[in-house]
């Protein structure tokens, strides 16, 4: 992979200028800086490219510039609608005096707008396609309707090109300051990890609690139950209160798998490395890529990338997969 400072030197270095007025503008950078994070976190808990987010919002609120932006800390234009039992504001749109949405903070408007596109049937088909798809999200997203633009599509993916923000979709949600960012991500992870201890993973995992018609267990900081014999997903999310789509999206698992009784299934996004000290571990004969990052609570593409294979590889038993 490329450095990471080259990928962002056009985004993030930049003059700042010094002006006492407090009707500054804020310009690209400065917005892409100060908000990634936010489209980082709902990347990690909705599913929703975090370039797509950061693209949309850009020239939904104008870098933040936007009257709805500014009064409303409205930074997608979302309109009231008839489910909206929020506060309002009145903003001149496609009509006259449109009613608009009006947040407590930059942080629920950016929760909504993933809120907005997860809940709604019409955008349903976008998180069947891959997370790091987003001329596929971006035609999506015009193709259902979500602006009147015919142009929609084609100015998203000129945003996230222009300013390399695909390279988002690659990154975790966690404190990033993404302008001091000088080392490649393969280097991090290619750095030889000594762990503190050896720990057996078969003695980590512990019961925490009860989860209606199942006992909960953590495994390397992730929850998750044992399924029964007969369940599916779609009956598992109605008991966890977790939606099928996340189930499937936590277990690395697409939609024509279902659990078998005595499988593992998450209920909360596994890590993205093995935080109990264990460095390695040894393929027994019948493993694959996914049953590994199932039984270390690892995320399937995390381990993918870490060791440099494909989910399909052919595991050869005696040799060893790395986990952090």
């Amino acid at each position: 992979m490329m450095s990471f400072k080259r990928y962002f030197l056009p985004v993030f270095v930049f003059m700042v200028s010094v002006s006492a007025s407090a009707q500054t503008r804020m310009t690209r950078g400065e917005y892409i800086q100060k908000y990634s994070q936010l489209a980082l976190e709902n990347q990690e808990t909705h599913g929703i490219p975090a370039s797509i987010t950061m693209a949309q919002a850009l020239f939904e609120s104008d870098c933040g510039n936007s009257r709805l932006a500014v009064l409303a800390n409205n930074h997608f234009g979302i309109k009231c609608k008839k489910d909206w039992t929020g506060q309002t504001i009145l903003h001149d749109d496609d009509a006259k005096g449109e009613c608009f949405r009006k947040y407590p903070s930059v942080e629920a408007s950016f929760r909504d707008h993933c809120d907005f596109l997860d809940k709604s049937p019409r955008y349903a088909a976008l998180f069947e396609l891959d997370p790091l798809d987003y001329k596929g999200w971006a035609q999506g997203l015009q193709k259902a309707g979500y602006a009147t633009n015919p142009k929609y599509a084609e100015m998203l993916i000129k945003i996230i090109e222009e300013n390399e923000l695909y390279v988002l979709d690659e990154m975790d949600a966690g404190p990033v300051d993404m302008a001091q960012i000088t080392v490649p991500v393969v280097e991090e992870e290619q750095k030889p990890t000594k762990p503190v201890e050896k720990i057996d993973v078969d003695n980590y995992v512990v019961t925490v609690a009860g989860n209606g018609e199942y006992a909960s267990y953590v495994n390397n900081g992730s929850m998750f139950v044992v399924a029964k014999a007969g369940d599916t997903y779609k009956s598992m999310s109605a008991k966890l209160k977790v939606s099928e789509r996340k189930l499937r999206k936590f277990n690395d698992v697409g939609p024509d798998h279902e659990p078998l009784e005595g499988e593992a299934v998450y209920v909360k996004a596994k890590a993205n490395r093995s935080l109990n000290g264990r460095l390695l571990h040894t393929v027994t004969e019948g493993e694959t890529m996914h049953s590994i990052s199932q039984k270390y609570g690892i995320k399937l593409r995390k381990l993918l990338k870490i060791n440099r294979r494909p989910a399909d590889a052919l595991l050869m038993p005696g040799s060893q997969i790395r986990l952090m």
